[in-house]
């Protein structure tokens, strides 16, 4: 079986930063994809997608992107369910992901700092939570 998934997006908002009661950072982001099709209108449409990034990683990715930052994101499909406060089940579609590339460089950055055109961000097999 194979759970792969390749997306290229910008960002919808400034990455979130959060910690696990253990101290793993993790970074939850949004993007938007364009859809390589157009509808009845001859408009693109857009998926926003949520993603998961975990550790060293996920800390990189929340102190060098900001929200329209174009990035590549290989990771893998994770269905998650929860109960909310008013005890209602909830279904939730996320990426976890492997790996990001960062496709654009802010202004501001320069030759060598961590955002820099087509630079990936990866963790060790050895760092994944599961």
């Amino acid at each position: 079986m194979l759970n792969r998934i390749v997306l290229i997006g910008r960002l919808t908002r400034d990455p979130e930063l959060r910690y696990t009661p253990a101290g793993v950072p993790v970074a939850s982001l949004r993007l938007a994809v364009d859809r390589p099709f157009t509808n009845q209108q001859g408009e693109r449409e857009t998926d926003f997608v949520d993603v998961v990034v975990w550790r060293k990683q996920a800390e990189v990715v929340a102190n060098h992107l900001q929200k329209g930052r174009l990035v590549a994101v290989d990771g893998r499909l994770q269905i998650r369910s929860f109960e909310t406060q008013d005890g209602q089940r909830r279904r939730v579609a996320e990426v976890v992901a492997d790996h990001v590339r960062f496709l654009d460089s802010p202004r501001q950055s320069g030759p060598g700092e961590p955002g820099g055109l087509g630079e990936e961000v990866a963790e060790d097999e050895e760092d994944l939570p599961f």
